[in-house]
């Protein structure tokens, strides 16, 4: 959520950097700033009312007391109390009109990011080698297929198209995987958290990815009460909503937090032909980072998420790239993002396995998330989230960039003390 001071003391500057997020924010920022007026006239009429309703009961029972009459007096009580109690019922409407139309604006992006959409992002920098083939490469569904190590049939059969089963060493792989980025959170100071995969409302509300994409969620209805639930979309839902409502102190900072879960997701539309296998899903793995810190270190923190992803990747052997997004194909919660992506052969391209992501105070505000400085002072806190990683894609890339000519796959060599020492994967 964006500070209101913000958008009332410069409405024009938030317009424009949310236009270069592509969304036309001047009949909200408007509307806004309406309702924070009618809000803010009602609040204090209201409390020129209620000290004036203080001071006259404390004048009826002198006036009983003195035998006078107080009959007009406590008609002006109840009169009072009336207009009290009409102005809470129409403060209500007003904010929660105002606080829905807050709710429904974007994060504003970093001001250095480029307009536009994703043709305007920018790699900043490559990576490693592309590999190259003296043979007619496999794609991964083949060489996952004809090794055993992924079912796609029967994990159809088991849950509709968009899943898939892992199978034999395809499972130990991918544990391998798992655990690989784990470690190396552990080694860097992160604490491992393993949280419910069935969330709460108020843990997308914080995200930021409702009310806006309440619908993109597979959502669980309690049959013995009004309660609904959400699978998580990711991790980041439920570990930037741990502090929500809590005062953290100074010194608790930061918090680095990861945490693996499955991860469900409704894809909407149908597959593009060169998406086959499990490049898109309804349910993958993932690993996530979160950080809250103080606002003035956030772009450490930032930069700090972006080398820990790219540490992963390129401890995988793969070619690969960073890229700056620009500011329409940032999330919506997002003030910066960068994208870790890596070249999978039978795509032709380069397909994300890691977004890095400071969200500034977007979520804190959300969620009431706060941190009381040293000299007693208390703000928002920033909170950043990152993949570390997402293996759907890692997995592909892996046998298709480590296949040998005979189809065997070479297994890279941080995984291989995963895989009791196992080297190459083969029929």
């Amino acid at each position: 959520m964006l500070d209101i001071k913000l958008i009332r003391e410069n409405s024009a500057e938030v317009k424009r950097l949310l236009a270069n997020k592509e969304y036309d924010a001047g009949e909200t920022i408007d509307k806004i700033i309406e309702l924070d007026g009618r809000r803010r006239a009602i609040i204090a009429e209201n409390e020129e009312r209620k000290a004036r309703q203080n001071k006259i009961s404390k004048e009826i029972p002198a006036l009983k007391k003195a035998g006078q009459d107080a009959s007009a007096i406590i008609a002006e009580m109840a009169e009072l109390k009336e207009k009290i109690r009409l102005s809470d019922v129409e403060l209500k409407e007003i904010e929660d009109e105002y606080r829905l139309n807050m709710l429904s604006l974007p994060n504003l992006p970093d001001a250095d990011l480029l307009p536009g959409g994703k043709e305007n992002n920018e790699p900043i920098r490559y990576f490693g080698e592309k590999h190259s083939f003296d043979f007619q490469p496999k794609h991964h569904v083949d060489l996952c297929t004809d090794l055993g190590l992924i079912d796609y049939d029967r994990g159809t059969k088991l849950a509709g198209s968009g899943f898939w089963i892992y199978r034999g060493i395809g499972a130990r792989l991918e544990w391998a995987l798992l655990n690989y980025f784990i470690d190396t959170h552990i080694a860097d100071g992160y604490e491992l958290l393993l949280v419910p995969h069935m969330l709460e409302y108020e843990c997308g509300l914080t995200a930021g990815q409702f009310p806006k994409f309440a619908d993109e969620v597979y959502k669980i209805a309690n049959p013995t009460d009004d309660r609904i639930h959400y699978m998580l979309p990711t991790a980041e839902a439920a570990l930037v909503s741990l502090y929500r409502n809590e005062i953290l102190t100074e010194s608790d900072l930061p918090r680095k937090l990861c945490s693996y879960t499955p991860c469900f997701r409704r894809e909407a539309g149908s597959y593009r032909s060169d998406e086959r296998g499990m490049v898109r899903g309804h349910q993958f793995n993932k690993v996530e980072m979160v950080q809250f810190t103080l606002p003035e270190k956030s772009d450490e923190a930032f930069e700090e998420l972006v080398a820990k992803a790219e540490k992963l990747v390129s401890g995988l052997g793969f070619h690969f790239r960073t890229v700056k997004l620009a500011a329409a194909d940032c999330s919506a919660s997002m003030a910066r993002t960068y994208d870790i992506e890596i070249l999978i052969p039978s795509m032709n391209g380069y397909k994300g396995v890691s977004s890095v992501s400071n969200a500034r105070d977007y979520q804190a505000r959300r969620g009431n998330m706060r941190v009381r400085r040293a000299d007693g002072r208390i703000e928002f806190v920033h909170t950043l989230n990152g993949s570390g990683l997402a293996t759907s894609r890692i997995l592909p890339a892996l046998v298709e960039q480590n296949q040998l000519a005979d189809g065997s796959v070479v297994v890279p060599e941080v995984l291989r003390k995963y895989l009791c020492g196992m080297e190459i994967i083969s029929k």
